[in-house]
């Protein structure tokens, strides 16, 4: 299934051919929230936005006439709160996956607040948005020669007792670093002595954050892992979730059609809303495990300051920030890049 395509007006005069999909996902690629809020708030009062397709070097023209739903990514929204009035008058539909990792002692994630300052701006978000629009993720679990399962336990810990009335789904992932390449490297070049995860020790770990979350009633997901964890409570999550839409923006009939979903009312025995899916959106862009409905990322790859030893999205610490300053003496140009 292919996004419906549109002509649109550039700002020089010019029309091109775009894409105008229905979900937009800002970003997988780089932190939208933390370092693009400004621009992308332009953008979308411009109505559109240039992509540049990161195998191929071409330009593609992203439409935000039918948008309905929008899903932030974010190690530090914190900047992006000032447009939360904003978002919420001009934006169908948003919610906001929040990676809340601690890292802090070993500065793994160079440039991202404090970890209790991310916990401040968190509460903070929940209590603007609501619970349900603020996804907990812990992503990527890491293990080291000093940092081992017992570790990364009592972290995670202490960030859940922190934010266990904050949201409702904690969402995981174990380092892929046989997967991605550039992490593999890039931990390399920073002296990190990584120790790959296994079947047994996954397990292990799952069994023990199953006991933890007795004491918080968090839903537990994992973000794109093969290995099955749901004898211990843990589904195979979507980060962009055509399930949770149907429970945040249920009104949207427009985006309900977009999914093919039927909204059958309670019966009488019956508390809760019924939803009947007929479409099946799963995202073939992305990785075979990963379980999200089909959306249209608009980051770009070596944008992302933030300086995490471990980034996929990153070919270099170097890179990424010459990128960005480039484009903070350019902000109001039509694409991050």
């Amino acid at each position: 299934m292919q996004w419906k395509k549109e002509i649109i007006n550039l700002e020089d005069g010019q029309s091109a051919e775009a894409q105008a999909p229905i979900i937009v996902s800002a970003s997988r690629a780089t932190d939208i929230p933390a370092f693009y809020g400004d621009w992308f708030i332009n953008r979308w009062q411009k109505g559109y936005l240039k992509w540049i397709n990161p195998f191929n070097g071409k330009p593609l023209y992203v439409s935000f006439r039918n948008t309905r739903c929008v899903v932030f990514w974010s190690k530090n929204p914190r900047p992006f709160m000032k447009h939360l009035d904003w978002c919420e008058k001009n934006i169908p539909n948003f919610y906001f996956q929040f990676s809340l990792n601690d890292y802090d002692k070993e500065r793994y994630e160079g440039k991202v607040p404090s970890v209790q300052a991310r916990i401040k701006t968190f509460k903070e978000l929940s209590r603007r948005l609501g619970k349900e629009r603020v996804i907990w993720r812990f992503d990527p679990l890491i293990m080291t020669d000093k940092i081992d399962i017992d570790e990364l336990l009592m972290r995670i810990k202490n960030i859940g007792d922190e934010l266990k009335d904050f949201t409702c789904k904690l969402v995981f992932s174990f380092v892929d670093i046989g997967i991605y390449k550039k992490v593999e490297n890039n931990l390399k070049k920073d002296g990190i002595a990584y120790v790959e995860w296994g079947v047994e020790k996954m397990n292990a770990f799952a069994q023990r954050l199953q006991e933890l979350n007795k004491e918080w009633g968090l839903e537990l997901g994992t973000c794109s892992e093969k290995i099955d964890l749901e004898k211990y409570g843990i589904v195979h999550n979507k980060c962009i979730d055509d399930d949770l839409m149907c429970e945040l923006c249920s009104e949207d009939k427009e985006l309900m059609d977009f999914l093919g979903v039927e909204l059958r009312a309670p019966s009488l025995f019956e508390t809760e809303k019924k939803f009947i899916k007929k479409r099946n959106l799963k995202d073939k862009g992305q990785r075979e495990d990963c379980g999200c409905i089909m959306s249209k990322d608009i980051g770009q790859y070596n944008t992302c300051p933030h300086e995490c030893n471990y980034c996929y999205a990153n070919a270099s610490k170097a890179i990424a920030r010459r990128n960005y300053s480039l484009h903070v003496k350019q902000p109001n140009r039509n694409g991050i890049l």
